[in-house]
C-alpha cells in the first residue's frame, strides 16, 4: 500500500471547482462547497468556484477556459455524470481531454460499490488531462464527492503520495 513520503515537500496546486446543476445555488451546493473545503483544507489554492447550468456548450466553455488558463492546474467537476438526458458532463468534457485517466472511473466505481452497491454502475465518473490540467468529473452527491476526494483525488493531488501522483503531470506555475 502506498504512503506519503515523509521527506517529500507538499506542492500546493491551483484548483477550480465547478458544480454542474440546473437547480443548485451557492446556498444549496453541498457538493461544490464540500470540495472547496477539501481543496483549502489540503493546502491547495482555490482559483474559482462556480455553478454552471447542465448545458453542453456552457459547461464546455467554462472548462475549456480553465484548461487554457496557465494558472489553473486542476478542475474538479461535480454533477452531470448520471444517466439522464440532462446529464451532459461526459458529452461536454470528453472532447476537451488529451488523455483519459481510465483508472479514476474504475476505482471510483469500485469504492462506490462498497457504499451503494450495484447502483454505482449508473455513475459515469471520469477524469483526464488536457493542456497540462487534470480534470476530475464526479457525481453530484456529497457522498460521491467524499468518496472521490478521500479515496482517490486527495492522494493523487498530494506531491508526497508515492509511488506516483499527478503533481508532476500538471502544468508548472511560474513564480
Amino acid at each position: 500500500m502506498a504512503h506519503p513520503d515523509k521527506h517529500a515537500t507538499f506542492t500546493p496546486l491551483r484548483i477550480a471547482v465547478v458544480t454542474v446543476s440546473d437547480t443548485r445555488t451557492e446556498e444549496t451546493d453541498k457538493s461544490g462547497n464540500y470540495l472547496v473545503e477539501c481543496v483549502k483544507g489540503a493546502g491547495h489554492v482555490l482559483v474559482e468556484k462556480r455553478i454552471v447550468k447542465d448545458d453542453t456548450y456552457k459547461l464546455r466553455a467554462v472548462v475549456a477556459t480553465h484548461i487554457a488558463d496557465d494558472s489553473v492546474q486542476v478542475v474538479l467537476l461535480t454533477g452531470g455524470t448520471g444517466f439522464t438526458f440532462r446529464d451532459n458532463t461526459v458529452k461536454a468534457i470528453t472532447p476537451l481531454l488529451d488523455m483519459h485517466i481510465e483508472g479514476f472511473g474504475e476505482l471510483f466505481r469500485a469504492l462506490s460499490h462498497a457504499e451503494i452497491g450495484c447502483s454505482t454502475i449508473q455513475s459515469r465518473a471520469f477524469a483526464g488531462l488536457a493542456n497540462g490540467t487534470a480534470v476530475f468529473c464526479m457525481p453530484g452527491s456529497p457522498g460521491a464527492c467524499r468518496t472521490a476526494w478521500e479515496g482517490i483525488i486527495a492522494q493523487q493531488l498530494d506531491s508526497r503520495h508515492k509511488p506516483c501522483n499527478f503533481v508532476d503531470k500538471v502544468k508548472k506555475i511560474e513564480g
